[in-house]
């Protein structure tokens, strides 16, 4: 008995290091970094870009699969339940991973339980922009005009419960004013609908909207930011004329929920160098977007916080996704 005892412990040292030692050698092989959404597009964009820069670090190539579908649900739940072994990764944002949340009534993950935080690799204000046929100059001139018109001024979104949209429902709520919601299939048609003067008004990633806002092509009011976007410094914040008025749109990294700490922190660090790398910076700069600085535990919290936040936006709005 003492024998076969002793056996035992031996087995159970020497199979004790092999998690350890697996961790040491990672990664060893491609990563798959799961794209919620279609290529081509900002989630898509970033992804790709510091996917890149990380690759050269890690010396192992991140290999997009873009599953989009459900407002980034089909992708999202994809990389929940994946193997938690570092080499199935993720893109997130404040719609896939905060807002969903709150407004599908059946979502196959959770989105704070079922994923380990990575890091926050960029965020961008939510620019609000009128056709040039409105009157209104500036954010009080539409506030009156919103109440001078109940129900009667519409506002463009990408879809029902996206950032934008819920951009629009903080500012009737914290305005206490009225506004038809006009849900689009992407915001390349909002913006030919406000140039055209046929949509009053609309709020849109600042990297969508500026472009058209520089050349003069629409008129922009206000940035979802608490500062001014270097870019745009003549262009005030909202909460300047609305304080409370927050709303900036943002792409992070995430893994299955069990993957190994030292693999999580790993990853935290090399994406952090990758935004530091002058190939991102130059690039962030040129579409608004600020770079992330959060350890995991710190994303992981900040992505709490938005999901209650945003949370709350959609309950008093009673938006729901059947």
């Amino acid at each position: 008995m003492l024998r076969r005892a002793l056996l035992g412990m031996a087995c159970a040292l020497t199979l004790a290091p092999l998690p350890s030692l697996a961790q040491d050698n990672w990664p060893n092989r491609p990563i798959r970094m799961i794209v919620p959404f279609a290529a081509g597009g900002t989630t898509d964009l970033i992804g790709r870009l510091v996917g890149a820069e990380m690759s050269k670090r890690l010396g192992q190539p991140l290999v997009v699969d873009n599953r989009a579908g459900a407002g980034g649900n089909i992708g999202a739940e994809a990389c929940a339940k994946a193997a938690p072994d570092g080499y199935t990764i993720c893109m997130g944002t404040i719609s896939s991973h905060a807002i969903n949340a709150s407004i599908y009534p059946r979502i196959p993950f959770d989105n704070l339980k079922d994923f380990a935080p990575l890091a926050l690799l960029g965020s961008q204000p939510n620019m609000l922009v009128v056709s040039n046929n409105v009157p209104a100059r500036n954010v009080q001139e539409l506030i009156a005009l919103m109440k001078q018109r109940p129900g009667q001024i519409n506002y463009g979104s990408s879809g029902v419960g996206t950032s934008i949209h819920l951009a629009g429902e903080l500012f009737t709520q914290l305005t206490g004013t009225d506004a038809v919601h006009v849900p689009y299939r992407g915001s390349g048609q909002i913006m030919t609908d406000i140039l055209g003067g046929t949509l009053p008004m609309a709020f849109d990633n600042f990297s969508s909207g500026w472009p058209h806002a520089k050349e003069g092509r629409v008129r922009p009011l206000g940035v979802g930011s608490l500062q001014r976007v270097p870019q745009a410094p003549d262009v005030p914040t909202i909460a300047e004329t609305l304080p409370g008025f927050e709303s900036v749109s943002w792409h992070g990294l995430f893994a299955p929920a069990a993957t190994p700490r030292p693999i999580v922190e790993r990853l935290n660090r090399e994406a952090l160098a990758a935004l530091a790398s002058p190939e991102v910076r130059a690039r962030f700069e040129e579409l608004g977007i600020t770079a992330g600085t959060l350890s995991p535990d710190q994303f992981r919290d900040f992505v709490a916080e938005q999901t209650r936040r945003w949370g709350e936006v959609a309950r008093r709005a009673n938006i729901r996704v059947e």
